[in-house]
């Protein structure tokens, strides 16, 4: 924080939401970037690595879980808040199993934004009221999805799997739990192919997801 302020990035293609946001809570958060499409924000939010990031759904370049998947391991202390015109389940969701702490409409008022932003920082999960049950709705079902797909892991391949999605190497891997590289390279292959997963950067952002590392 700078003088006690949390520092926030906005992520908005529109600027006039962005300096209708400035003008609502700007004189109570520092503002230490702005960005208006996906490339943009990764950059300015892995640069500045603030507090809270409020982040659009839908940009130019792509979306908001591509911001949260390039972002999320990269800058693990910034909380991310979607702030968006949508209201589908599929956005709420998506962002949500992204990594965003919490999603919210624009047709938020100024203090309850600024509520929002400070709860998020502090660890709280903040929902506009109608869209808390399609989280709750979405997760009842995929705890227990996620729960299978783990399943499928022996033991021994959990423990490679969470080594390598948090950027050990396969010879790091294979010196941490006394094995030889090539079965290392083995149990990499079973995971992805259980899991269904086509590469370690997949794999990564699987396990980010659900708080596997």
């Amino acid at each position: 924080m700078t003088g006690g302020l949390l520092r926030v990035v906005l992520v908005d293609d529109h600027a006039m939401v962005r300096s209708g946001v400035r003008a609502e809570i700007g004189s109570e958060v520092d503002i230490v970037g702005e960005a208006d499409d996906v490339a943009t924000a990764i950059a300015v939010i892995c640069d500045t690595r603030p507090d809270v990031v409020l982040l659009d759904v839908h940009l130019p370049g792509g979306d908001a879980r591509a911001v949260l998947d390039a972002c999320v391991t990269e800058v693990p202390e910034t909380k991310f808040l979607a702030l968006s015109v949508s209201d589908a389940p599929e956005d709420v969701v998506g962002v949500v199993r992204g990594g965003a702490r919490g999603y919210v409409t624009k047709t938020i008022s100024g203090p309850e934004l600024l509520d929002s932003v400070r709860r998020v920082a502090d660890g709280d999960a903040v929902f506009s009221p109608r869209l808390a049950g399609f989280v709750l709705d979405s997760f009842a079902g995929g705890a227990a999805q996620d729960d299978d797909e783990l399943d499928r892991l022996t033991p021994r391949e959990r423990e490679v799997m969470r080594l390598i999605a948090r950027g050990y190497t396969y010879r790091e891997v294979a010196k941490e739990l006394v094995l030889s590289v090539k079965t290392v390279e083995t149990h990499v292959s079973a995971v992805l192919r259980k899991l269904q997963l086509s590469d370690r950067h997949e794999l990564t952002r699987w396990a980010s997801a659900r708080r596997l590392v």
